[in-house]
């Protein structure tokens, strides 16, 4: 985002705290980048629109509690996703599951620095699969949404230095996974 858009963004931001009727720039901007990342988790389109819709509920309602604190303004919406994500399957008592696409996979192989063949990626599939939910969403926000450590620091309120170590501790522990896996 260049520093016009910063700045416009957080105009809007400012004059929604007063107007909640600025905050249409707002939804319009992210309201696709967030339905994306909850559908790769609902995997269901009528599901999705009204958590995306209680998401953005709660958004507009709490617009005057936001606060710039350098990060964008993605990762608060990033950060009321994940919990409604996360209460939506409390609710129904399901597992959270992730659509994952090739590229996603491989980048991570790449991360890895491992073969990117079909037999690894769908062993690192494997190893994701039995991450506990934080960190699957540390991986998920990095390698599937492309998030900067920024950002996801944000997301978790750590520090950008202490998103990095946990996705570079997770990722390394997924490496020791797929090696003890081939010593079989």
């Amino acid at each position: 985002m260049t520093e016009k858009e910063k700045h416009i963004e957080l105009e809007y931001i400012q004059k929604s705290q007063k107007d909640r009727k600025f905050f249409s720039y707002l939804y319009e901007k992210y309201y696709e980048q967030i339905f994306v990342f909850i559908y790769k988790k609902i995997q269901d389109e009528s599901v999705c629109g009204e958590v995306c819709s209680r998401i953005f509920l709660k958004a507009i309602t709490h617009i005057d509690k936001y606060e710039d604190r350098g990060f964008p303004f993605s990762s608060w919406l990033y950060r009321i996703a994940s919990n409604e994500v996360n209460q939506f399957f409390r609710s129904q008592k399901k597992n959270i599951w992730v659509k994952v696409d090739e590229n996603s996979v491989a980048s991570i192989a790449s991360e890895l620095e491992i073969e990117e063949d079909e037999k690894q990626l769908e062993r690192i599939l494997r190893a994701m699969e039995e991450l506990p939910p934080e960190k699957s969403a540390l991986i998920e926000l990095r390698f599937f949404e492309e998030l900067s450590f920024k950002e996801i620091a944000s997301i978790f309120a750590i520090s950008e230095a202490s998103a990095k170590m946990k996705v570079y501790r997770i990722i390394e522990s997924i490496k020791k996974s797929l090696l003890k896996g081939t010593k079989k």
